[in-house]
């Protein structure tokens, strides 16, 4: 008898405790944005076998690199507007499937030209992902968890870039074709898709193993939100670009952006060709910084969200350590370019990755600006910045490159988008209040 009562109680327990549905939902987008990742890297790690066989010169390969982010930043605002009006669930799914298609059809590719078609298909199919991902953030977490979520979305792109350098540096050598492994990662990529449709749902009561303790702590928490915001909104979503902090975030997070997407395309091959590094030193020494860079980003979500929960403003919170990260970042990189020494060199880009990916936290700006309704907007309109510096720094890296025979200057110039993401974060964006729009 008393056995019976002691387990009816702990399922009783069991039953009054919230699920951990929400925990779930952004591991799965961990997995999926380091999917994103792995995709999008798998031209960097293979560029200098696809440069020898397509007899292309640095020009191109920038061209070629950038090229997936022209259709990936123009297709942001609309990716996040498609979540904003049928829910991220669907458009997750649907932008996985997509974008592991172009990926697996790449491996079919003649020349350079065709090339870049198969990119300019994988940066469409990939636009909406993140946008989507924030408006799950606001959906999903509650005030004092979106650090973490917002870093858990983001990490996946440290993690992405450093398994892609391993996993298919390890396919090319195993098959002894880049074209294979394109194949093979095109292919995973779409079975995540049907996994992602059959897991995330648009609203926590939608939920099938969502209780009731998890939904009414998560609607606790958006009742909270929903008193914070003004009573006034115009309902225009241009007069957005009114707000100073919004075109703090658009520059702050394209300036991470110039360094992280110039980090991620160009050092596999100025490790090659700098510091003499082959197709599986690369892809270690690749690995090392990348994975530097998603550890410092769990870092800074864990921090955002244990001093949020102590007492700390927002405003406090977001600031310090956006100031921390980019000036740390700043100087990392300044310094890679006075040594020759690969493992002193690694070490640098390492210390660059672990404090730029603090700043993994801006997927947070964009609910905290943002009503409900307006956070995919906002997103998408962040990732817009970001991804104008994706189109133009590969190409400007190349050009750098072949004009100067050097990698110096460009890595001055990622110094300097250093410390616009320090100006940016710290003293344009008001973090303490949402938008009247």
């Amino acid at each position: 008898m008393e056995a019976r009562m002691t387990a009816a109680a702990a399922a009783t327990d069991q039953a009054s405790a919230p699920t951990k549905v929400r925990w779930k939902i952004f591991l799965m987008m961990l997995m999926l944005i380091s999917i994103n990742y792995i995709d999008r890297a798998s031209l960097s790690v293979a560029m200098p076998l696809i440069a020898k066989e397509f007899d292309i010169g640095p020009a191109v390969q920038g061209l070629l690199l950038s090229s997936f982010f022209w259709t990936y930043a123009f297709m942001q605002i609309p990716g996040g507007m498609l979540a904003d009006r049928y829910g991220p669930r669907g458009v997750i799914a649907g932008a996985t499937l997509g974008w592991g298609f172009f990926q697996a059809i790449a491996a079919a590719c003649t020349g350079w030209v065709s090339l870049l078609i198969t990119r300019l298909g994988l940066g469409a199919a990939e636009a909406p992902i993140y946008p989507a991902g924030g408006k799950l953030n606001g959906i999903w977490m509650t005030q004092n968890e979106r650090g973490r979520g917002a870093t858990l979305l983001d990490g996946g792109a440290p993690l992405g870039a450093a398994l892609g350098a391993l996993i298919i540096a390890g396919l090319i050598a195993h098959f002894d074709s880049w074209r294979t492994s394109f194949v093979v990662a095109g292919v995973g990529t779409m079975v995540a898709g049907f996994f992602a449709w059959w897991y995330i749902r648009n609203h926590p009561r939608q939920h099938p193993h969502v209780n009731e303790a998890e939904a009414s702590f998560i609607e606790a928490s958006h009742a909270a939100d929903l008193a914070a915001e003004p009573a006034n909104a115009s309902g225009k979503v241009l007069d957005f670009f009114k707000y100073r902090s919004v075109w703090g975030m658009f520059f702050g997070w394209m300036c991470f952006n110039a360094l992280f997407y110039g980090l991620l395309t160009w050092m596999p091959t100025y490790l090659s060709k700098v510091h003499g590094l082959d197709i599986k030193q690369m892809g270690g020494a690749v690995f090392i910084m990348f994975f530097s860079g998603f550890v410092g980003e769990m870092v800074g979500g864990w921090i955002a969200d244990k001093w949020r929960a102590a007492g700390a403003s927002q405003a406090k919170v977001l600031r310090t350590l956006f100031g921390i990260a980019s000036v740390v970042a700043t100087i990392a990189i300044y310094n890679v370019a006075r040594f020759k020494d690969p493992v002193t060199v690694v070490i640098l880009l390492s210390v660059t990755l672990f404090f730029l990916r603090w700043c993994g936290l801006f997927w947070v700006v964009p609910s905290l600006l943002g009503t409900r309704d307006r956070v995919g907007f906002l997103g998408g309109t962040m990732n817009l910045g970001g991804n104008c510096a994706g189109i133009g720094v590969p190409i400007l890296v190349g050009i750098i490159v072949q004009a100067t025979g050097s990698y110096d200057l460009a890595l001055m110039f990622f110094a300097a988008a250093g410390a616009g993401l320090f100006v940016c974060s710290t003293l344009l964006i008001d973090y303490s209040k949402k938008l009247p729009v």
